[in-house]
């Protein structure tokens, strides 16, 4: 048996992002259930976010940010032979969703496939990827981070129409050309709590979206720290060296919390979630790209990312900004 050319790492080439044109306004949810917008920004820290339209679909906006990310990496749709989208909010679960996107993309039968970790989906995918593209399995690999939660959101519940909205995010992997650079996407450092499967959840598929925040909240302002530590110690990368932290946008004051246990106080911390709201597994590339888009970070520098959400399934790995 012939085992295939490994590569010397993995590495991003390029992000990508689309949002949906409509923004809703705290005022505009205050308008329709009991609440504030002293409220929702005490509490999560929003003031506003994306909703996708009625005709707006989980795959269009998958294939918008995974075709920007295409096209800013310099590659064509014949060169990826991986396409992976992160999402739990499917239309349906059957097709997937990574298939469609790939012929909008005018990608030729690549491999395919989605991925639930839910608000820990992207972290997963870009692991799985980074793996692929390490072993010889793919040359190269479109990651999407893609939801649309409003389809799955009680818009008379509180405690979670406030939070949840609509996005997409890419970024596509490839092989490290430049040994001396050193690899771009450090190892991943991962793992779960079935325990807490219930505190976020779908029951059924004629239920919507259902959280415990208090208990989500209290895990992940304690639990969750160590994990991005040590991501760091398996990437090399002492906390006083990243450039940014841009943990999964569920939640202001949870993102502060984690922040100052990093004590990495030169650190950009990401608040995507201000403008954008909670957009699970979508979250970290679109505040990634937003980052780079407004000149806060650059090529080079080392960045920590974190997801977590439901499952209860966590993730973080350290990555090197293309």
């Amino acid at each position: 048996m012939k085992l295939p050319e490994v590569a010397q790492g993995s590495r991003i080439l390029a992000f990508g992002r689309y949002q949906p044109a409509r923004v809703v306004t705290n005022a505009e949810i205050a308008a329709t259930i009991d609440t504030t917008d002293e409220w929702i920004r005490s509490r999560v820290g929003i003031v506003s976010r994306r909703i996708a339209g009625p005709d707006e679909t989980l795959a269009d906006m998958a294939a918008a940010a995974g075709g920007k990310a295409l096209a800013a990496s310099g590659l064509s749709p014949a060169d990826i032979d991986l396409v992976i989208v992160a999402t739990c909010t499917p239309e349906s679960p059957i097709p997937n969703t990574a298939a469609t996107v790939a012929t909008r993309l005018g990608i030729v039968a690549p491999g395919a496939y989605d991925l639930n970790a839910a608000c820990a989906g992207f972290s997963y995918a870009l692991a799985t990827a980074s793996d692929a593209v390490r072993c010889g399995t793919a040359a190269n690999v479109l990651v999407i981070g893609a939801e649309k939660l409003s389809q799955w959101v009680d818009w008379t519940d509180r405690s979670t129409c406030i939070i949840f909205a609509d996005g997409a995010g890419a970024a596509v992997v490839g092989p490290v050309t430049d040994p001396e650079a050193g690899p771009g996407i450090g190892p991943v450092v991962w793992g779960s709590d079935g325990n807490m499967a219930d505190k976020i959840s779908i029951a059924d598929r004629h239920s919507l979206l259902y959280q415990e925040g208090q208990a989500v909240f209290r895990w992940a302002t304690t639990a969750l720290h160590p994990v991005a530590l040590a991501a760091c110690e398996r990437a090399g990368v002492h906390p006083t060296s990243l450039a940014a932290f841009v943990p999964h946008q569920a939640n202001l004051r949870i993102i502060e919390s984690i922040a100052r246990k990093l004590r990495a106080p030169q650190a950009r911390v990401a608040d995507d979630i201000v403008h954008s709201g909670n957009t699970s597994s979508a979250s970290i590339p679109l505040a990634l790209c937003a980052m780079i888009e407004r000149g806060e970070i650059g090529s080079g520098d080392a960045v920590l990312l974190l997801g977590f959400g439901a499952g209860i399934s966590y993730a973080a790995q350290v990555i090197t900004v293309p």
